[in-house]
């Protein structure tokens, strides 16, 4: 399909991955902004065309300027662990304060979680069921989206380019063997996402194996199955997160992001 300009905002936008993604939309001829919380410090680290908006999404009140007008929203977020930068200020709970800036608007989302994030009893389990909770978040809004789940990062040798889209999220040791995949091609199906209508409602786990990389990636999209209308977990995962065992707060944050999506839903 052609690409129509947007207005793309990525939020962890200064990151790893959010700096390629603002790069590659960019290239594709959106106007991109950026939410940082350090101004200058984005200005070292992103292009010049860059529009930064100052913002902190574990501060709500701060959201608004940034979200205003966006027709698509790239939520590339990662914790670090320290001070407030824990899996549920940010991962979780950043997705939820821009949920929530966002009543009255339908723009379509990407969300970029983690391979094996439905894994229980593991090692990472403070940092996937904050993810996965992200991604249930992202469901119950009512807006279009697409929830990307990265293999492990630059870890993919130099014949390894060909793009592979998987369902299920069945490879959950929690290692490299889950599969591998590029940064900037993680960035690459991210921006792609939120243009193509064959991503819609679509979850997948993303990595790269050896070939070269595709020239239609709508094609991948397309042969996806859809997550299930008012699902809460993607099409074909365990089932292995019941929703009355989960804290109450999260419960609650449910609730909201429904009530809100059913809001921007009546106003459309």
């Amino acid at each position: 399909m052609p690409n129509t300009p947007m207005t793309v905002l990525v939020v962890g936008a200064t990151g790893g991955i959010g700096r390629l993604v603002v790069a590659e939309s960019i290239a594709r001829g959106h106007t991109t902004r950026a939410l940082v919380r350090d101004a200058a410090k984005a200005e070292r680290r992103l292009p010049a065309e860059t529009q930064v908006v100052v913002g902190d999404v574990t501060r709500p009140e701060t959201l608004s300027k940034a979200v205003a007008d966006a027709d698509a929203i790239v939520l590339t977020l990662g914790s670090d662990g320290s001070g407030r930068s824990t899996p549920e200020s940010v991962d979780y709970a950043g997705v939820r304060n821009v949920l929530a800036a966002l009543p009255g608007r339908t723009p379509r989302i990407a969300l970029m979680t983690a391979i094996g994030v439905t894994a229980r009893g593991s090692a990472y389990d403070h940092l996937l069921d904050w993810k996965r909770r992200s991604e249930r978040l992202v469901r119950a809004s009512g807006l279009p989206y697409t929830i990307v789940r990265p293999g492990w990062f630059d870890m993919n040798g130099p014949d390894e380019h060909r793009l592979v889209f998987l369902q299920g999220d069945e490879r959950r040791s929690g290692s490299p063997s889950d599969g591998v995949i590029a940064r900037e091609q993680i960035a690459e199906v991210l921006v792609q996402a939120v243009s193509a209508q064959e991503a819609v409602g679509k979850t997948f786990e993303l990595v790269a194996e050896s070939g070269p990389a595709p020239d239609d990636m709508n094609s991948l999209f397309a042969v996806l199955d859809q997550d299930a209308p008012a699902a809460l977990d993607a099409v074909r995962d365990e089932a292995n997160m019941p929703l009355e065992l989960e804290p109450q707060r999260v419960r609650d944050d449910l609730d909201a992001v429904r009530a809100h999506g059913s809001a921007s839903t009546s106003q459309t």
